[in-house]
């Protein structure tokens, strides 16, 4: 009787022990789900830009690419 009274509380200690360990645990499951969704983004054809948008949408001009199109109207 004592003895199994002892393996529980040896187990009950060892699980308690094992919980700080699996912390790290969470952010690993987090990068993967997240890993995951960025590829099934990209399978839908978007792209890491900021905004973000699809590939192949109307690209806006830069303030540079702007200004010269104005000066070659003007001309």
């Amino acid at each position: 009787m004592r003895l199994m009274r002892l393996g529980k509380t040896a187990a009950l200690v060892a699980v308690l022990a094992a919980l700080p360990l699996l912390g790290g645990c969470w952010y690993v499951a987090a990068a993967g789900a997240g890993a995951y969704g960025g590829y099934k983004a990209k399978e839908a054809g978007y792209s890491l830009q900021s905004p973000v948008k699809k590939d192949g949408a109307k690209k806006d001009t830069t303030k540079k690419e702007a200004a010269k199109k104005q000066e070659a109207a003007k001309e």
